[in-house]
């Protein structure tokens, strides 16, 4: 059997609903999780124990945020999906978060997720050069 959007789509939910037991039914025993914050940039997660805690980190420094899903493709062993998170703050400010994964599969399982993110911030923040 092989991904299905339908079934890429049950991942999302489960990553919206913070279920790591369910999201963990999706990986392969070999899976890979590169985030989208960390030290490389990206800490990278390998194997299930780790990628299990990748999950969880991830999720905890996403706390707070609205999750939502986005448009997502499968092309043989590969796809993306598109995400955002928001959340208004105490003065009424809206922050989002938007990105998008590439997967690799084995079958009807991930194996690698590779996350990117976009944060809103000033351009005159931005390195230059």
């Amino acid at each position: 059997m092989d991904m299905t959007l339908e079934r890429l789509a049950e991942f999302g939910e489960a990553w919206r609903k913070k279920d790591l037991d369910r999201l963990m039914e999706f990986m392969t025993d070999d899976c890979v999780f590169r985030a989208s914050v960390g030290v490389e940039p990206g800490t990278t997660f390998r194997g299930r124990d780790e990628v299990r805690r990748g999950f969880e980190l991830m999720l905890a420094y996403d706390a707070g945020f609205e999750s939502q899903g986005g448009d997502a493709f499968i092309a043989g062993d590969r796809g993306a999906s598109q995400w955002s998170y928001s959340r208004t703050d105490e003065d009424g400010q809206l922050h989002q978060v938007h990105g998008c994964d590439f997967f690799e599969f084995a079958g009807d399982r991930i194996r690698v997720k590779d996350a990117y993110r976009r944060v809103h911030g000033d351009i005159g923040d931005a390195p230059t050069g």
